[in-house]
């Protein structure tokens, strides 16, 4: 049977990619399961270059849990686009196996999709919501101040609010408009990022702004890369999107990004001449600043990330 012939329109379903983390991604699990949402839902769990845990398995009524491997490119990136083929609900939202959620995240995130369908007559293809961060016990929200979300709100901030543990697809607009994940982005870095702006391309995005998805930050994320897979990836995406270079507050973000990267790796002229052209798009790019000083070994990259992320903020 072809996914299209299982399809079922009362049914949102949940991909959740792992690895070898069972507590984790038992708690992930857990949270889906324990959601107010009144309707059906589905949790693919979707095991990337490990064996699956066949325990996960569960069947109630109204909740499922599905255990599948990846099999398409190793990574994030394919193990999530294994679950949305496999997918059969008219929603699909991703969960991280290291974030959770909290109970009503799916139902508001519904709730809102309706609405716009009401209003509007036409179903929006993507409704997020926002995010608190969790470093080291420290639970920090991060609120974007808009329910919408525009081509000009992506491309001058990342807007790290819009994880990618708290996105809810319409499954034909996903599919047959947006496509799925890149697997080709250099090591699955911001490809939730370039998702989102092929999102925005097809229409404004939806967005319940209240801190629905609780997001692990620091040494447990098992998908975090090297600076030089970071790096590659922010040339990837303004090759990938040139509306970023042609905003000068986003170009500068993302130079800025570039030298503190090159900094971190390290590459101290690289470092200053991407800080150099951060500053000329965008003189007030702290980003800049920080990998100048970084490159002159006035603070370590550890320092400044164990000081942004305590705010619950990256660079």
């Amino acid at each position: 049977m072809t996914p299209e012939e299982n399809f079922s329109p009362a049914l949102v379903s949940v991909v959740v990619p792992t690895h070898a983390r069972p507590e984790l991604v038992r708690r992930a699990i857990d949270s889906i399961l324990a959601q107010d949402h009144p309707g059906e839902i589905e949790v693919i769990v979707v095991f990337d270059r490990a064996e699956p845990d066949e325990s996960l398995r569960r069947t109630a009524p109204g909740r499922t849990v599905e255990v599948i491997t990846n099999t398409r490119t190793p990574g994030l990136a394919g193990a999530r686009n294994s679950g949305i083929l496999a997918s059969r609900g008219s929603l699909v939202a991703f969960l991280d196996d290291d974030d959770w959620w909290r109970p009503t995240k799916l139902r508001r995130q519904v709730e809102e999709y309706d609405a716009e369908l009401n209003r509007t007559g036409v179903a929006p293809h993507l409704v997020t919501c926002s995010i608190a961060v969790d470093f080291e016990g420290r639970i920090t929200p991060r609120t974007a101040g808009t329910t919408r979300v525009t081509l000009g709100d992506l491309t001058r901030s990342r807007m790290s609010m819009l994880h990618s543990s708290g996105l809810l697809f319409d499954r034909a607009a996903l599919l047959d408009h947006i496509g799925l994940v890149d697997e080709e982005v250099p090591g699955s870095q911001n490809e939730d990022w370039d998702l989102l702006l092929r999102s925005v391309k097809v229409g404004d995005i939806v967005h319940v702004d209240e801190a629905l998805v609780v997001v692990t930050w620091g040494a447990a994320s098992f998908f975090t890369r090297t600076w030089d897979t970071k790096i590659s990836s922010l040339h990837w995406m303004m090759e990938r999107h040139p509306e970023i270079e042609q905003d000068r507050k986003g170009a500068g973000r993302v130079y800025g990004q570039i030298s503190f990267g090159e900094a971190s790796r390290p590459d101290r002229r690289a470092a200053v001449r991407w800080a150099g052209k951060a500053l000329v798009k965008d003189p007030l790019q702290w980003r800049a600043y920080v990998g100048l000083a970084v490159a002159a070994r006035l603070l370590t990259p550890a320092q400044v990330l164990n000081l942004l992320h305590k705010a619950g903020r990256g660079v």
